[in-house]
């Protein structure tokens, strides 16, 4: 006899907040978002597939059970992948600084314009960087947030000052990047960086089930080649796109050089030398 598949059907996103404190956020987010509430107690009840935004006392959190995997989604800028880039990821010689351009004689300022989980922001702002973070997702911002306040808090406490010269360096807006780029003077930051989502490979294997729930709920970057232009109108020395190795050019534009990974590739866009003394 076969067995039957599981259902993969992703549910629908729902809201539960048991922590007082952030109530007025969550009814921000149900009323931008118009998604069901749910109460704690019927959080322990659902049964199946669910994907469940949780705004408790300790974190918010995405709590995704799909094909009877269980997943928490969140922001973590204290262990994990992001504390071992930060310790152990091979400092200025990782290809997303040399993308940038940073040397003996220039750390950059850097507008991330799709700055989704922080995951490159925060490397950058390991190495020195000051970054400015802009995301439209009002999904990824609440977790983004989230994240960096628990960082700085945990900074705090813990006295350490490193995390905390880290964490300090990043700042972040909810908006979208193309009205904020438009409102932008130019020059007011040397390098701005890009990272559109590309639309995951048809294969299973190629994007991890917690991404492909994450990504179905923000949304596709539909208009990613319409950031190209306006960026390179307002960045100071350089744009940098983060591309997929397979993926074509941002808007079919050819850049000025590329630096390549196995997996990734940077396509560099200048306007003018970097400063090297």
């Amino acid at each position: 006899m076969k067995q039957k598949k599981h259902d993969t059907t992703i549910p629908v996103l729902q809201l539960c907040c048991p922590s007082v404190l952030k109530r007025e956020m969550a009814d921000r987010i149900l009323t931008l978002l118009d998604i069901p509430h749910i109460e704690e107690r019927e959080l322990q009840q659902l049964k199946g597939n669910k994907c469940v935004l949780v705004l408790d006392e300790r974190e918010t959190r995405l709590d995704v059970s799909l094909d009877k995997q269980n997943m928490s989604i969140k922001v973590d800028l204290v262990e994990g992948k992001a504390a071992y880039r930060r310790l152990h990821g091979g400092g200025r010689g990782q290809l997303i600084a040399k993308a940038v351009g940073i040397n003996k004689a220039f750390t950059p300022s850097v507008l991330d314009c799709t700055a989704g989980m922080a995951g490159d922001a925060f490397v950058l702002a390991s190495l020195g960087c000051k970054v400015q973070m802009l995301e439209r997702s009002l999904l990824s911002a609440t977790l983004l947030s989230d994240g960096l306040l628990r960082g700085r808090i945990f900074a705090e406490e813990n006295e350490d000052e490193e995390l905390g010269e880290v964490l300090s360096r990043l700042s972040l807006l909810q908006q979208n990047s193309i009205e904020y780029l438009d409102g932008l003077d130019e020059d007011q930051f040397d390098v701005i960086y890009l990272d559109p989502m590309f639309p995951e490979r048809k294969k299973s294997a190629a994007v991890k089930k917690e991404m492909r729930v994450f990504h179905h709920y923000i949304g596709a970057d539909e208009d990613a080649d319409a950031l190209l232009q306006p960026a390179l109108q307002k960045a100071r020395f350089r744009v940098v796109v983060k591309r997929p190795s397979v993926a074509p050019f941002l808007a079919e534009e050819e850049p000025s050089y590329q630096i390549k990974g196995k997996s990734t590739r940077f396509d560099i866009y200048t306007r003018k030398a970097i400063p090297t003394a």
